[in-house]
């Protein structure tokens, strides 16, 4: 099993098991050196025939023959090679890894079939995929409300020796708010772009219960609650301090989170970008429970919660920075103390417009944006190659292209798009790919050749740049 850390140097890396197919056509140019990365047909793993229109359509658009062959590799590689699709008792069934790794995490799961949900009222077979993704998402929810990465099935992790209560349907047990949120994130939008109620049965409707439980119990109210976590291991951010429990807290009305989004263990409990998520999702989740359920009890209980995390955060959660004024901050113990920082990962403050949390024009988003994009932020680097925001999990000098999206995707600002777009573009190490983070003077020092989650965001945020500002398909980045 491989380690989500392992960092590749060579820059004709493509990708585990992709196979170059032959030399296509990008608008009116023919561009034999630029070959498809994907696998040949017959090897991919779920075909969509929205998803194949999509991609000829953008082809057309794009004028840098470069960025076209980019968004082609791209966009399907979630479908291409990380989906396995079944029927189960009569059911859709998905299990989606997450790129190099044989496992699958509830966050990545649902952010890499999310730029696919536009097409599924297009695409029967595709809106399937979907649905059988919620369908194991709240099988897995009910096997462990803790866990954040899970086999398919009963299996072998390298991590059975964690000190945490392991099973055998677990990949990995590190305790992470964003992970319950995810599966909210995703439901909720696909019955609002299908109308389609299938998926949330009984099952579905448990799973959610479990979800708000859990939040509850992780307020730490009454006590530490069950979880804990450690790990034999010569990485810090990979186990939990204070024998398992975390760093103190005094509760607030916050959720705490043992872990970021990145895996990395938390400095202090109350993870603020993550908390702003579990909100979001409180409200979806009662919008929901009143609609398909009619369970208008439930509902109350959801929204009476998002209120009390909305006023924590409006009380724990903004503190004066010396140069930057009233922000967010990234960590907060309830103690008074904070973390100043950002992470590459989503949800990040950064990303918090994108998670619906806030409006890009909000005055304290702004403000935090103002100061998670500069090197008041310790995690942002500039380099020669690209700036952009990393952090803790792969160290020093390392941006991810992640982040340089979600930038993208956060900004109302034409020519701020179009500099991430270029950084982009020329930070693929002639891969065809992203990666999960690259060295800011020498994009061919990368990790992660095969990061589905970061490949179909980046289709995300050209999709999106062609339905706002379509313009700036037309311009050549090289």
């Amino acid at each position: 099993m491989k380690n989500r850390r392992e960092f590749v140097k060579t820059a004709g890396a493509i990708g585990v098991g992709l196979t170059a197919a032959p030399s296509v056509s990008f608008g009116n140019t023919a561009v034999a050196e630029y070959p498809s990365k994907r696998p040949a047909p017959a090897e991919r793993n779920f075909t969509s025939e929205a998803v194949e229109k999509v991609i000829g359509e953008m082809k057309q658009k794009i004028k840098d023959p470069k960025l076209a062959w980019m968004f082609s590799n791209c966009f399907p590689n979630t479908i291409d090679t990380t989906v396995t699709y079944r029927e189960k008792d009569g059911k859709p069934d998905t299990f989606v890894i997450t790129g190099d790794i044989h496992a699958m995490w509830l966050r990545d799961s649902s952010a890499q079939v999310w730029p696919y949900l536009p097409l599924i009222n297009e695409d029967k077979k595709l809106k399937n995929m979907v649905a059988g993704l919620i369908n194991r998402q709240a099988e897995c929810i009910l096997i462990d409300p803790y866990a954040n990465a899970f086999n398919d099935g009963k299996g072998h992790s390298e991590w059975l020796s964690d000190k945490t209560d392991m099973k055998p349907e677990l990949h990995e047990r590190k305790w992470e708010i964003d992970s319950l949120c995810y599966p909210i994130r995703l439901s909720y939008h696909y019955w609002k772009n299908s109308g389609d109620t299938s998926p949330f049965g009984d099952e579905w409707k448990k799973a959610m219960e479990l979800v708000v439980k859990t939040f509850r119990v992780q307020q730490r109210k009454e006590g530490r609650g069950p979880y804990y976590f450690m790990r034999k291991t010569f990485i810090s951010t990979d186990t939990m301090p204070g024998r398992g429990w975390g760093n103190p807290i005094r509760p607030n009305g916050l959720i705490c989170s043992g872990f970021r989004p990145s895996d990395d263990a938390t400095t202090y409990l109350f993870l603020v970008p993550s908390n702003y998520f579990a909100l979001v999702s409180l409200r979806q989740l009662a919008e929901m429970s009143k609609a398909i359920y009619h369970d208008n009890a439930f509902a109350e209980k959801c929204n009476a919660f998002a209120d009390e995390v909305e006023q924590a955060l409006k009380q724990y959660a903004v503190f004066e920075h010396e140069k930057h004024g009233k922000i967010l901050s990234f960590e907060v113990d309830g103690f008074g103390n904070t973390n100043f920082m950002d992470d590459a990962n989503v949800p990040s403050l950064l990303a918090l417009p994108y998670l619906e949390a806030f409006k890009p024009d909000d005055p304290l988003y702004h403000r935090t944006r103002n100061f998670v994009l500069s090197e008041d932020n310790p995690w942002f680097w500039k380099g020669k190659a690209a700036e952009g925001i990393g952090g803790p999990h792969v160290g020093l000098h390392y941006v991810w292209p992640m982040a340089i999206i979600m930038r993208a995707m956060t900004s109302n600002d034409k020519e701020e798009i179009a500099y991430c777009i270029k950084m982009l573009r020329n930070t693929d190490a002639g891969t065809g790919f992203m990666h999960e983070s690259f060295n800011k003077d020498n994009p061919e020092d990368f990790t992660r050749k095969w990061f589905a989650w970061a490949n179909t965001l980046f289709g995300e945020l050209l999709m999106k740049v062609d339905k706002e500002h379509p313009e700036l398909l037309q311009r050549n980045y090289a």
